[in-house]
């Protein structure tokens, strides 16, 4: 199989299917049994630190730290990722998802959606990774959103980014140029 930028890649399937599996194969975190990954024609074992720094891969758990706040779980993550991100600019992400006024509250006082917008806020900060794994990245969400993270799905596509998700969720991206592999 291949992606190319532009791309949007849903993998679909039943549960216990494999798809995170697949989605982990994707990202370096686990090795295949047959056969390679490549990234701009390399494996990725060759460019390990290269791949890390142009990938965003956002599991199906939020990942955040329940101690610290939203601002901090997002910078942390981003610099765990090689991007150093202005504090402003995280405010500003966190806003985009929904949580202002909570950006310094601790993570654990939040909701399951706010949970999921705190670590998807991520991607708002990511618009330059050419490409975004995420892992039922609707999971948790309410419509609105659903909605802006559609958008910014539509934005990576648009801007020559390639986005590889799972979803049990019927989202409205089907003008997306766009390939289904069931597992």
């Amino acid at each position: 199989m291949r992606l190319e930028g532009g791309q949007l890649l849903r993998v679909a399937g039943a549960n216990g299917a494999g798809k995170t599996s697949l989605l982990r194969l994707m990202c370096g975190l686990l090795a295949p049994s047959e056969g390679e990954v490549l990234w701009r024609g390399q494996p990725l074992a060759a460019q390990r630190e290269a791949w890390g720094r142009e990938l965003v891969y956002l599991g199906h758990a939020a990942a955040l730290k329940d101690d610290l706040s939203p601002l901090d779980n997002l910078q942390t993550a981003c610099t765990l990722g090689g991007q150093d991100v202005a504090r402003a600019d995280a405010l500003q992400a966190l806003a985009d998802a929904g949580l202002r006024g909570f950006e310094r509250s601790t993570a654990r006082r939040l909701s399951q959606g706010q949970r999921r917008r705190c670590g998807l806020a991520r991607l708002v900060l990511a618009r330059s990774a050419p490409l975004w794994v995420l892992d039922e990245p609707f999971n948790a969400l309410d419509s609105a959103a659903t909605a802006w993270l559609e958008g910014l799905v539509r934005g990576q596509l648009r801007r020559g980014g390639a986005v590889v998700l799972t979803s049990h969720q019927g989202v409205a991206l089907d003008d997306a140029v766009h390939q289904v592999l069931t597992l």
